[in-house]
């Protein structure tokens, strides 16, 4: 039950980042405001990873080729995707940019069942189309 609760705590974070970039975006470039979030958030980061005393993993880490491309990777997609919602909430509503920016899960959960074999069941299948209504009902307001 551990991930539920860190999943929830994720979800709330994730809908005030929502709140707060679309008050923070009001008179500013979108694209710069991400680029200052990006270094708040690696400050922060960094300041957990020292906290936690795991500073002498990064060159474990950036040692493993490639599991460091996939660090990378990822963190240009994940770049990439604040650049867009951040652009998105400049120009949209929260009410309809956040819901959109949720067909990630539809996304994921297709690429994982390609990529890794995982398998859903049917509850989980109903739930991840309801999702996606959920995204195309929200994107029509």
């Amino acid at each position: 039950m551990s991930w539920l609760i860190l999943a929830i705590l994720s979800a709330i974070c994730a809908a005030l980042v929502s709140i707060f970039g679309k008050l923070g975006l009001q008179n500013i470039d979108a694209n710069t405001a991400t680029a200052i979030r990006a270094i708040i958030m690696a400050i922060f980061l960094v300041g957990v990873v020292i906290f936690q005393g795991n500073l002498s993993k990064i060159p474990l880490i950036i040692g493993e080729k490639k599991t460091f491309m996939y660090i990378i990777l990822s963190g240009m997609a994940g770049a990439s995707s604040w650049l867009f919602y951040f652009l998105a909430l400049k120009v949209g509503k929260v009410s309809q940019v956040a819901p959109v920016d949720k067909l990630s899960v539809v996304i994921a959960t297709i690429l994982a069942i390609f990529f890794f074999g995982e398998k859903l069941s049917l509850v989980n299948g109903i739930g991840v189309g309801f999702i996606a209504l959920g995204v195309i009902l929200t994107a029509l307001q």
